[in-house]
């Protein structure tokens, strides 16, 4: 195997982001170097090689698996530089590719956010505060909008999709060994049954969670789609139980039940889509995943001392029922729905549901659900804006486009926005990944129908 084949072999990128992984534990201050070399690295790529589209897909994908680590490990200038680094990436594609003109529609979806924008600019003392809050705001549905328009009626073969999924896993590799090494002693920092960052690489547990159980999901898609290297599959699967445990283990439920939920939608597609010999084999995969969940939560629960059981099953460290599954965010979303009835048309503009919580509820918690605050921050205009992006992409699947990934992707953008809002670039970019159309070769017709495997 001569060197550029060994470069550019998964096992080799594993290693390299296990590599990543200790450095960043080591010495953290060293991400702030190995960021911008990841950018120059990137763009080396997609100006230079031939096929503009899988590098710029690549590029985007490898930011968006690695923008919590490189949160944690402090390796941004500014917050929001993992959703802008992909914005620019796509953006330098569609200079390169251009997009296709009915991707137009999520520029309008755009467009009907901006009378927000106004109501919030004629409510709010207009200063640096003010252009923070709008651009916090806003930088999820732009990373959105640019991610659908560049992905909209774009077509990516199998084995292409299976590397951008790659690259999007191996920074969270990194991320999941410097979580791991951030505290050995689980035990020892964990005291109650609340969301921690001391078991999330001292950051937001619900980030953590959000991407470890993404990771999750594509490592499992490829245990019932398994890589053609035997040892590749091995190793992959190892770290699917190493980021499933993880994920478990921050305490954050909402992005270990969105990755349930994907796994199990993605399962039950592929398993219907096949013919009774793979339905053979997948049903003993299946099989073999339950057993490897039940033996990572029996796993967790031992870790914890039973304390992530009383989590899933709703009640606080002494084993008592909390009486608000939802920790108070079902308050939140009423909220949001009163303050539509208030303001039905325009809304109460962008970035002012905190402080509509504060008057009328007196809390400072943040509701991170995208979907009542597009009610309550834009009105009308935020259902018509929810509309489009519900019912684009399903137009574009009953069009004929194909990709086995499609309902698992909008399951994940839908979730995900709805506990977690878009305060990180993955659901933005997983939506737009919904819109590839997967060209399966000279089997294409029957693909779903064999056993696929791929090294990528």
């Amino acid at each position: 195997m001569n060197a550029t084949k060994i470069v550019n072999h998964p096992l080799f990128f594993v290693l390299f982001h296990v590599g990543v992984g200790l450095l960043a534990t080591a010495f953290t201050p060293a991400m702030i170097v190995y960021f911008l070399f990841v950018v120059a690295y990137f763009l080396y790529r997609i100006v230079l090689l031939p096929d503009k589209q899988r590098e710029v897909l690549i590029a985007a994908a490898y930011m968006v698996g690695a923008e919590v680590f490189f949160r944690m490990t402090k390796a941004y200038f500014f917050y929001e530089t993992g959703k802008y680094m992909v914005i620019l990436f796509l953006v330098i594609g569609m200079i390169y590719q251009g997009f296709k003109r009915t991707s137009l529609t999520y520029f309008i979806y755009l467009l009907l956010l901006f009378p927000g924008v106004y109501v919030s600019f004629l409510e709010t003392e207009y200063d640096d505060k003010f252009r923070q809050n709008i651009l916090f705001n806003l930088s999820g549905p732009i990373c959105l909008t640019v991610a659908a328009m560049y992905c909209y009626g774009r077509t990516v073969t199998l084995k292409q999709m299976f590397s951008i999924l790659n690259f999007m896993v191996y920074p969270i590799i990194s991320m999941t060994i410097y979580v791991y090494f951030y505290n050995i002693n689980i035990q020892a920092v964990i005291t109650g049954t609340a969301s921690t960052s001391a078991t999330s690489g001292g950051f937001g547990p619900n980030q953590v969670a959000t991407v470890l159980g993404l990771g999750a999901f594509i490592l499992f898609s490829r245990f019932l789609i398994p890589y053609k290297n035997k040892l590749v599959h091995l190793v992959m699967m190892f770290w699917l139980m190493t980021l499933s445990h993880r994920a478990i283990i921050t305490f954050s439920r909402g992005g270990v039940f969105v990755a349930v939920a994907m796994m199990g939608v993605f399962a039950v597609i592929l398993y219907f889509l096949s013919n009774v010999r793979t339905k053979f084999k997948l049903s003993y995969r299946i099989i073999a995943v339950a057993g490897g969940v039940l033996a990572i939560w029996l796993f967790s629960v031992l870790q914890t001392g039973g304390l992530i059981a009383n989590r899933y099953a709703n009640k606080d460290a002494l084993g008592r029922e909390k009486s608000d599954v939802t920790t108070g965010r079902a308050k939140l979303i009423d909220a949001d729905f009163q303050a539509f009835t208030e303001s039905p048309l325009y809304g109460i503009g962008v970035g002012r549901a905190k402080s509509y919580y504060e008057e009328n509820l007196d809390t400072t918690i943040p509701s991170h659900n995208e979907v009542s605050r597009m009610l309550s921050e834009h009105g009308s205009f935020g259902i018509i804006a929810l509309l489009i992006l519900l019912l684009a992409p399903l137009i574009s699947k009953m069009n004929g486009r194909k990709n086995i990934y499609f309902f698992p992707f909008i399951i994940f953008w839908i979730l995900t926005i709805a506990h977690s809002s878009m305060r990180i670039a993955a659901p933005a970019f997983i939506y737009g990944l919904s819109l590839l159309n997967i060209n399966y070769g000279k089997k294409e017709n029957t693909v779903h129908r064999k056993q696929i495997g791929t090294e990528g």
